[in-house]
């Protein structure tokens, strides 16, 4: 569970920096919308990423997948020091187009990574899922966290904002080359995740050879040919047979990426907090989806009933008046309690779908559900954050 846990941070961490340090690209690029333009790049290179991975899932070795989005994300961060070192923090549309080109290589990384990672834990233990999907949810918080501590920190130096910011991706890139080591060498050599992987094998899984072979297991030919005999759902009957599973995840994610970030950084005013008032929003939708992704493991407090999840979903979308009415007409309070329901709901909603969505199925089609899954949430992101651009 606590290298699920990492490894979830691992697969939001960098895009997570990007976002937390808008308040000092908004510095270098006024003109430019960056919260909602560097989502916008980042989006369609994750959906159709994900999409050509999901087609071909059953044929893509897993361990090499989820091993190049981490190397991916650590190279496309130490890229976004090195650009900002070498351009001495200087704005300019050169710079930022450099740093759309590493936003559109962070899309293809979460692609290889979480619906990698989600397709693999998806035939272990719904534990397992959950702490990956609350390491998701924990990058979102400790970076918002850091970041607000190195604006304190920094904020009264000469050019502050620009030292916090290179003491934060410094640490966020350290943290991701311990992650691929903690993947590479500690998380397939564990007991219950090679028994899971080996279940998944002689269910009929072909994605699972290498990461068995890096924790000592060899399948033999038999073994192979025994495993490719098993029969299995195609993704096209898994997609119908969770079409309401897909579409709870897409509304789930349209309605809070349409809020956060670009609502918060650009529509919220700054009423007394100033320029700390975006980032204390943030970290408050971060905390409060990180904690509400704990409470499905209480079981009598999980919502496992299908029409219930739906409704729920739905419900949500009365938090689109909320925010309007209270951007315009209210106080900062409101605003920090709207913003915590929303990070509420949207962190045990996804929680509550994931996890009930693989039960009853065999390894193969597991994985790829998992990964149909994976697409229906950054399908639902994308649309959020093109939908965000109404607001303006």
């Amino acid at each position: 569970m606590a290298c699920c846990w990492a490894l979830g941070l691992a697969t939001l961490v960098a895009w997570n920096c990007m976002l937390t340090i808008e308040d000092y690209y908004y510095k270098l690029f006024p003109k430019y919308h960056p919260a909602r333009l560097l989502t916008l790049i980042y989006m369609p290179f994750a959906v159709v990423s994900m999409a050509i991975l999901t087609y071909y899932e059953s044929k893509i070795d897993t361990r090499k997948r989820n091993l190049s989005g981490l190397v991916l994300f650590f190279l496309s961060s130490l890229l976004l020091l090195l650009l900002d070192l070498a351009s001495s923090g200087k704005g300019g549309i050169g710079n930022f187009i450099g740093i759309g080109a590493i936003a559109g290589s962070f899309g293809v990384a979460d692609a290889l990574l979480q619906g990698g990672m989600v397709g693999d834990l998806f035939f272990m233990c719904p534990e397992f899922l959950q702490s990956y999907l609350a390491g998701i949810a924990a990058s979102g918080f400790l970076i918002s966290a850091l970041r607000l501590l190195t604006k304190a920190a920094f904020e009264k130096f000469p050019n502050g904002l620009r030292k916090g910011v290179i003491l934060f991706l410094v640490i966020s890139i350290f943290f991701e080359f311990q992650c691929i080591l903690v993947y590479a060498f500690l998380f397939p050599k564990l007991p219950i995740v090679k028994y899971y992987r080996l279940k998944a094998s002689t269910e009929g899984s072909n994605t699972v050879s290498a990461d068995l072979a890096a924790g000592g297991i060899h399948i033999n030919q038999e073994d192979e040919n025994e495993a490719k005999r098993h029969e299995r759902l195609s993704n096209k009957e898994l997609f119908f047979e969770n079409i309401d599973y897909a579409v709870d995840l897409i509304l789930i994610f349209v309605l809070t990426l349409s809020i956060v970030p670009g609502f918060i950084y650009e529509d919220t005013g700054s009423h007394q907090l100033h320029s700390w008032y975006a980032l204390v929003l943030i970290t408050m939708y971060n905390a409060c989806d990180l904690i509400s992704r704990y409470i499905p493991l209480v079981e009598f407090l999980k919502l496992k009933s299908r029409k219930g999840l739906m409704i729920a979903v739905l419900s949500r979308f009365l938090l689109i008046p909320a925010f309007y009415f209270t951007a315009k007409y209210s106080d900062q309070g409101w605003m920090i309690l709207l913003i915590s329901f929303l990070g509420l709901t949207n962190g045990y909603l996804t929680v509550c779908v994931i996890t009930e969505a693989p039960k009853g199925y065999k390894g193969p089609e597991q994985n790829a559900l998992g990964n149909l899954l994976v697409l229906c949430v950054l399908c639902g992101v994308f649309a959020g954050v093109a939908l965000d651009w109404l607001w303006l």
